[in-house]
């Protein structure tokens, strides 16, 4: 390949489509790369959750499963982005407003949410199904069921007097035949006052939202099956852009009105430690869903794509992912035969690209992101190590550190871990305790800053102890890269000695955790327990 070639090739690199929200079906689905078996998984009419970081690919899989299930399922996508549920989403995170009334606004916003997705359905069934009539007064009873309104309040009665006032005559006449015709009679009149009471009853209150679960149920289960027996899939997506305390009361709604209803399949992406489903009550009950229970919780994308994971994996994705977006793009003038042909040409050797792969960590949006940084470093030329390392250097200045730039907080915590895992133990990883929940990490993880790599490993020397395993992003440690202060291994055990693979079993890993008190106090953070 000439330079001119390499410097158009470069030129469609820049352009990629970065947010799957922004681009046509047609190209979401061309470019899906499937990290198996993620799409078997996740195209299962079991009831899920799918976990990922932003820019993992969860919006992107979720309109990939709706197009699948439309064309080759015969299904019926219903997808609802809950940051858009909702006139004025404000209502939600409004803490002068009291926690029912917030509840309530958002359960009626998901439900008009449904009902409007469910008048396109209904506008494309009445066309072909025998009894149009069938269709609209499902679809009349579902609305209905979700707009019952009560007057709420204090009530106060007044009552008024008004008078009445009547009269009546009577009188009596009397007739006489003689020699001579008389008329004689006698007229009398009596008057009679009456007077009676009329009660006016106001009432003064506001108007609330009431929602009967059982009515609104029934109302959705004849509402599908008037469509034929055609499943249908409700696409739940950014879930976690809902106030936490308000999912659980979200996720009840679902429980009750949507999962009893065999025909319909529910997804929910959700970002973990921004997601709360339930909230548990006495004797076992609860409100919300029961993971593992209503819903299952088997799916997190980030299992799928992480670098020190599965490196062979996550190389075979990240290069799938960079083709397909070349191939599919409208502005390419070179054609490759596939991903081993395109990546052959824009790097210098297979070591290159695997840096690059270790530098996304992961996060196919940060691919798209950073190839187009590498490019503009190399433009014309094959792509190096010092363009890859450049590249990284200048994505993670302009991104990931901007998040902590004005948190002095956050970025002293960020620093004591760089310092005390990298600085003192010269390792890229660390394991802290699965029992504690810690705001300031879940900040630096939800940042693309820290990265799960394993949750709940075990060690011999502690029975029942679980840890999680977070690695440090590949911007905290480029330029050290080379240098004597470059980190020698992902994670130090007791003897001394460096392992790259994270384990299922550490039987040595007392040097490799960070105590969490210790951690929070220099960081001037509180440590949140679950």
């Amino acid at each position: 390949m000439n330079d001119v070639e390499l410097t158009n090739v470069h030129a469609t690199l820049i352009g990629f489509t970065k947010r799957a929200e922004k681009a046509t079906e047609e190209s979401l689905v061309a470019t899906f790369v499937d990290s198996a078996p993620l799409f078997a998984l996740l195209s299962t009419h079991n009831n899920q959750v799918i976990y990922g970081r932003r820019g993992t690919g969860k919006t992107h899989a979720l309109k990939v499963l709706a197009e699948h299930v439309e064309q080759r399922k015969g299904g019926i996508p219903v997808f609802l982005d809950m940051r858009t549920i909702g006139s004025n989403g404000s209502i939600y995170s409004d803490a002068s407003r009291p926690l029912a009334e917030r509840a309530s606004v958002l359960l009626s916003d998901a439900l008009s949410g449904l009902l409007n997705e469910f008048y396109s359905i209904a506008l494309g069934a009445i066309d072909t199904h025998p009894h149009p009539e069938e269709v609209t007064q499902r679809l009349d009873a579902l609305q209905n069921s979700i707009s019952t309104v009560k007057i709420t309040g204090d009530v106060s009665q007044e009552t008024t007097e008004a008078e009445k006032a009547s009269s009546s005559r009577t009188g009596k006449l009397a007739a006489t035949v003689s020699p001579a015709p008389s008329l004689s009679g006698e007229v009398s009149r009596t008057s009679v006052h009456d007077s009676s009471n009329q009660h006016l009853v106001k009432r003064a209150g506001r108007e609330a939202i009431h929602l009967t679960f059982g009515s609104i149920a029934a109302a959705l289960s004849d509402m599908v099956s008037v469509l034929g027996g055609r499943r249908v899939w409700f696409l739940i997506d950014e879930w976690s852009e809902v106030p936490v305390d308000l999912q659980p009361y979200l996720a009840d709604l679902f429980r009750r009105v949507v999962l009893p209803v065999n025909e319909i399949t529910v997804k929910i992406a959700a970002i973990e430690h921004r997601t709360n489903f339930a909230i548990l009550k006495d004797r076992g009950e609860y409100i919300g869903l029961e993971l593992g229970a209503d819903v299952s919780a088997d799916l997190n994308l980030d299992d799928f794509l992480v670098f020190d994971n599965s490196q062979e994996k996550a190389v075979d994705f990240i290069g799938n992912l960079i083709f397909r977006h070349y191939d599919t793009s409208s502005d390419k003038q070179h054609h490759f035969a596939d991903p081993n042909d395109l990546i052959g040409s824009l790097f210098t050797q297979k070591p290159v690209f695997e840096e690059f792969v270790r530098a996304v960590e992961g996060v196919p949006r940060d691919a798209l992101n950073l190839i187009a940084k590498v490019v503009t470093k190399a433009f014309g030329q094959q792509i190096a190590m010092n363009h890859v390392r450049a590249g990284a250097r200048d994505w993670y200045n302009q991104d990931k550190a901007a998040v902590i730039r004005n948190d002095a907080p956050l970025a002293d915590l960020l620093q004591h871990i760089i310092s005390e895992v990298i600085g003192t133990r010269r390792a890229r990883a660390f394991l802290l305790s699965s029992k504690s929940r810690h705001s300031g990490v879940d900040r630096l993880f939800d940042s693309r800053l820290l990265h799960i790599l394993k949750k709940n490993v075990s060690s011999n020397e502690e029975p029942g102890a679980r840890y999680d395993v977070y690695k440090i992003d590949y911007g905290c440690y480029v330029d050290l890269i080379n240098t004597m202060r470059a980190p020698e291994g992902l994670l130090i055990e007791d003897d001394g000695s460096f392992t790259e693979v994270p384990k299922d079993d550490y039987r040595s890993i007392r040097r490799a955790i960070l105590d969490p008190t210790t951690l929070m106090e220099r960081a001037g953070l509180d440590a949140a327990n679950d």
